[in-house]
C-alpha cells in the first residue's frame, strides 16, 4: 500500500467527509456542487466512456498486483457445462456428456494450483469467467489446493453471479468485455480452452489471433475435448483453403484430460510433428 506520511496535499476521502459536514443548502444540494470523482451520475455519462474504460483497465490491474499475482493460468469454457453429479438436469444429452468436463477442468485446476502454491511466488493463479459450468470447475479446483484464484465476471441480463469458489478479493465485476478480454490475458502464461457456446469461441479466437498476429506471445494453448472441437470447426479446410497457414494449426493441441494438459504445457517448446493433421493427432 502507498505511504502516505508524506502526502502534501489532502487526501480525496478527507475532502468526500468535508463536503458530507456542509450546512444543508440548495447550492450544497446540487449536482453541480459534488466532486466529480464522487459524482456517480458524472461519472455515467457517455462523454465520460474513456474514464470508465481507463477505470476498468486500473482497479483490477492495481488490486492483483497488490495482491501479488504474477501469471496466471486462463480458464475458458461453458457456463452451461454441468457438474456430473448435475447432469441429469442438462437440457441436452451432449451438454449431459461434456460434464466429464467439468471433472478435468476441477482437477487441472487443483494441480496447477498445488505447482504454484509450492513455487510461492504468485506464479501460474488459475483465471475464469467467474460464473458456473466449466468456471466454476476452475475456481473450485483451485479451492480444493488450498489457494486462490480469480473471477472476471461481467454484467449481463440473465447472467452471472460470481461461484462460490472465487478468491472474494480477486473477484472482479466489468461492464466493457474488452476490457474484461484483456485482463484474461494480459498475465496469461497459458490459456486452457474446454467446450462452450458463443462467448468461449469469441475468446478462443481472439485469444488466438493475438498469438497468430504476433500481438501477442505465444504461450501454451491447449483445447480439451478434441472431438467436440473438430466436429464444430473445421481446422483443416481452412489451412486447406489457404485462409490461415499451415503453421497457424501448430498454435494449439488437443487435450482430452488434466494430466494430459498439465505433460503439454511443460513440454510445449519442444519440437513436435505437424500434421498428418492438427497437433494433438
Amino acid at each position: 500500500m502507498k505511504d502516505d506520511r508524506h502526502r502534501i496535499f489532502p487526501d480525496a476521502h478527507e475532502d468526500i467527509e468535508k463536503t458530507r459536514e456542509l450546512p444543508d443548502t440548495p447550492q450544497t444540494r446540487s449536482p453541480a456542487y459534488r466532486l466529480a470523482f464522487a459524482d456517480p451520475d458524472f461519472l455515467c455519462r457517455d462523454e465520460l466512456r474513456p474514464v470508465r474504460l481507463q477505470l476498468e483497465l486500473l482497479k483490477p490491474e492495481m488490486l492483483m498486483t497488490e495482491y501479488g499475482v504474477e501469471s496466471t493460468v486462463v480458464l475458458f469454457g461453458g457456463a452451461r457445462i454441468p457438474a456430473p453429479d448435475k447432469k441429469a438436469s442438462a437440457r441436452t444429452k451432449t451438454l449431459a456428456d461434456l460434464s466429464q468436463f467439468y471433472d478435468e477442468a476441477r482437477t487441472f485446476a487443483r494441480i496447477v494450483t498445488e505447482r504454484s502454491l509450492k513455487e510461492g511466488k504468485g506464479e501460474n493463479i488459475i483465471v475464469t469467467g467467474g460464473g458456473p459450468g466449466v468456471m466454476e470447475a476452475g475456481n473450485r479446483g483451485a479451492a480444493d489446493a488450498g489457494g486462490v484464484s480469480i473471477g472476471l465476471n461481467i454484467v449481463l441480463p440473465h447472467e452471472q453471479a460470481p461461484n462460490g469458489y472465487v478468491t472474494p478479493d480477486l473477484s472482479f465485476n466489468f461492464h466493457y468485455f474488452g476490457i474484461r478480454k484483456m485482463h484474461f490475458l494480459m498475465r496469461a502464461s497459458a490459456i486452457v480452452v474446454f467446450p462452450g457456446g458463443f462467448g468461449t469461441l469469441d475468446e478462443l479466437f481472439e485469444s488466438l489471433t493475438l498469438i497468430q498476429t504476433g500481438r501477442m506471445h505465444r504461450v501454451p494453448f491447449l483445447l480439451f475435448g478434441r472431438a467436440f472441437w473438430e466436429k464444430i470447426i473445421d481446422w483443416d479446410a481452412l489451412a486447406d483453403a489457404g485462409t490461415i497457414s499451415e503453421d497457424d494449426l501448430d498454435l494449439f493441441r488437443f487435450v482430452e484430460t488434466a494430466e494430459e494438459a498439465l505433460a503439454a504445457m511443460d513440454d510445449w517448446h519442444h519440437p513436435r510433428t505437424k500434421r498428418g493433421g492438427i497437433p494433438g493427432r
